[in-house]
C-alpha cells in the first residue's frame, strides 16, 4: 500500500504541464548600413556560423506599379530576368547556378520587387557577379518573352478551374475597387501588349539603384563585400525614383454578398473581409495577437467551432494581410454546400464574439506563448533573417524591430484586442464572396444579406440563378 502511495505521489507530476521555461534572449547578430554613392542602400550582416552566404536585392516596386493596362508586367519582367543578358544566355545563367551548388532567382509581390541569391561563402564573388548581371543588363530575348507569355495564359486557365483563385480575385476586386491591390493577375490581353521594348522600358524605369536595398547576411568580411558591391553596382545609373498616386479603397456601408457560380460544385468556398491595417499601423501587434486567437492556426477559435465542434470543414481560418499601403482582414473555408449557411452563422457568431466579449486570460497568454515563441524560429536561418530584414525596410518598420517584437507582443492587454476589434473587424459591412453552385447556396446566403452579385467564373456579371422547385412543391 505504501508503495503504491508513493508511486501515485512519483507519477503525480503527469497531471499538471511543466511550467515554460523562461523566453532565451534573442541572438540577432549586428548589422552595418551604409549607402553607395547612387543612393543604393547596403545592410551587411556578418554571420559566421556557416560558410554560406545569402544575398537580396529589394525594390520598394511591385505588381501594385504596374501600369493600369499591364497588369502583371511586374511579374513577367522578374519571370525573365534570368533568362538572358547582355552576356549569357539562359542556358549558360543556368549551368553557372548549378556548376556553384547556387541559388538566384527574382520574384515580386503587390509591394516590392526581390532578386534573390545564396551560394556557399567560397563562392560569393561568383554569384554576386552573377546576381548583378540578371539585375542590371537582363536582354529579354524575344523566344523567352513568348515561352514565359504562353506558360502564363496557361497558368490563367489553370487558374480560373480553381475555386480559392475565383474567391480571391473577386474579393480582391470588391475590397479594393480602383487600387491597384485590386489586381492579382494579368489578362490575356495585358500578356499579348507585353513587347520587349516595354519590358526593357519597365526594367529602366521601376529599377532604380536609389530606390533599392541590398541585404547580405552571411559568412563574409564587411570591407571585402563592400568593395565587391561597390565595383558591380557602383556604376548602375542613378534615376528619379517613380512616383505612384493610387486611388483610395472604396468605403463600405453594409454587408453584401458576391457569388462566383460553379454549377454542380459539391463545396462552397467562403471568403468574408474588411478592410483593416496597413503593415506600420499602431495596431498591428494587438491584431496579430487577435488574429492569432480567432484564427490563424488549428486551436483557434474558428477552427474548434467549424472544424472539430460542426464537422462543416477540414480547415475554418483568419487571417490578416498588413501591405505597405492597405490591409485587409479575412476569414475563410471550404465547406460542403449544403452546410454554407450553417457555416455562416457560425462565422458571424464568431466575428461578432471577437467584438462584444473579452478573450479569455489563456488564450491572450497561449497566443503570446506561440507567437514569441516562433518567431526566433523564423530569424535563426540566414534566408529567415534576409527576409525579415526585407520586410523592414520595404515595409518601413524602425530598424530596431526584431529586438522590439517579443516586448511589443507582451504588452498587448485584453482590452487592447477588444478596442482592435471593434475598430477593425467589422462583419457589419463585410464583404461576402462564396464561390459554389450559386442555385444551391444563395437561398442559404439571404438571411444574411440581400445585396447578392452573381458571377461567372470568367468574372462577368450574370442574372440570379432560380432554385429548382423542391420534390415537396412538386408533388
Amino acid at each position: 500500500m505504501a508503495m503504491n502511495q508513493s508511486t501515485t505521489e512519483a507519477e503525480s507530476f503527469r497531471a499538471q504541464a511543466p511550467q515554460p521555461l523562461p523566453p532565451r534572449p534573442l541572438n540577432i547578430p549586428e548589422f552595418a548600413e551604409t549607402k553607395l554613392a547612387n543612393g543604393l542602400q547596403v545592410v551587411i550582416v556578418e554571420d559566421r556560423r556557416l560558410p554560406l552566404v545569402s544575398f537580396r536585392l529589394a525594390f520598394r516596386a511591385g505588381d501594385a506599379n504596374d501600369p493600369a493596362d499591364l497588369p502583371g508586367l511586374t511579374d513577367m519582367m522578374t519571370a525573365l530576368l534570368n533568362e538572358g543578358t547582355a552576356s549569357r544566355n539562359s542556358l549558360q545563367i543556368a549551368e553557372q547556378v548549378e556548376r556553384l551548388g547556387a541559388t538566384l532567382s527574382a520574384g515580386a509581390n503587390s509591394d516590392y520587387t526581390t532578386i534573390a541569391a545564396s551560394a556557399l561563402s567560397a563562392y560569393d564573388s561568383q554569384i554576386l557577379e552573377l546576381m548583378a548581371d540578371i539585375a542590371l543588363n537582363p536582354s529579354f530575348p524575344e523566344n523567352e518573352i513568348e515561352l514565359t507569355r504562353e506558360n502564363a495564359k496557361q497558368m490563367l486557365i489553370q487558374q480560373r478551374a480553381q475555386p480559392n483563385f475565383l474567391a480571391g480575385e473577386r474579393m480582391a476586386q470588391v475590397i479594393f475597387g480602383e487600387h491597384p491591390y485590386s489586381l492579382v493577375s494579368p489578362t490575356p490581353e495585358s500578356l499579348d501588349a507585353m513587347s520587349r521594348d516595354t519590358l526593357r522600358d519597365f526594367h529602366r524605369t521601376m529599377l532604380v539603384p536609389d530606390n533599392a536595398v541590398m541585404i547580405v547576411v552571411g559568412d563574409v568580411v564587411r570591407e571585402t563585400v563592400l568593395e565587391r558591391l561597390e565595383s558591380l553596382f557602383g556604376q548602375w545609373e542613378q534615376r528619379p525614383i517613380p512616383q505612384s498616386t493610387f486611388p483610395a479603397p472604396p468605403v463600405r456601408s453594409s454587408r453584401s454578398a458576391y457569388v462566383v457560380d460553379r454549377p454542380g460544385s459539391a463545396q462552397s468556398n467562403i471568403v468574408i473581409a474588411n478592410l483593416a491595417i496597413n503593415r506600420t499601423h499602431p495596431d498591428f501587434f494587438p491584431m496579430l495577437l487577435l488574429n492569432t486567437i480567432l484564427g490563424s492556426n488549428a486551436s483557434s477559435r474558428l477552427f474548434m467551432n467549424l472544424r472539430e465542434d460542426k464537422g462543416y470543414t477540414y480547415g475554418a481560418y483568419s487571417s490578416l494581410d498588413a501591405r505597405r499601403l492597405v490591409g485587409t482582414f479575412r476569414a475563410s473555408a471550404e465547406v460542403r454546400t449544403s452546410v454554407t449557411g450553417d457555416s455562416l452563422k457560425e462565422f458571424f457568431y464568431e466575428l461578432e464574439r471577437i467584438r462584444d466579449e473579452d478573450v479569455s486570460e489563456k488564450e491572450i497568454a497561449d497566443a503570446k506563448s506561440y507567437l514569441t515563441g516562433v518567431f526566433p524560429l523564423r530569424i535563426e536561418t540566414q534566408e529567415g533573417l534576409v527576409d525579415q530584414l526585407v520586410q523592414i525596410k520595404m515595409m518601413g518598420l524602425p530598424d530596431d524591430y526584431l529586438h522590439i517584437y517579443r516586448d511589443r507582443l507582451n504588452q498587448i492587454t485584453i482590452g487592447d484586442i477588444r478596442r482592435v476589434a471593434r475598430a477593425h473587424v467589422t462583419p457589419e459591412k463585410a464583404a461576402l464572396v462564396v464561390v459554389g453552385d450559386a442555385a444551391e447556396i444563395i437561398p442559404q446566403i439571404k438571411p444574411y444579406t440581400q445585396e447578392i452579385e452573381v458571377y461567372d467564373t470568367e468574372g462577368q456579371l450574370k442574372p440570379e440563378p432560380v432554385a429548382a422547385p423542391s420534390e415537396s412543391a412538386t408533388a
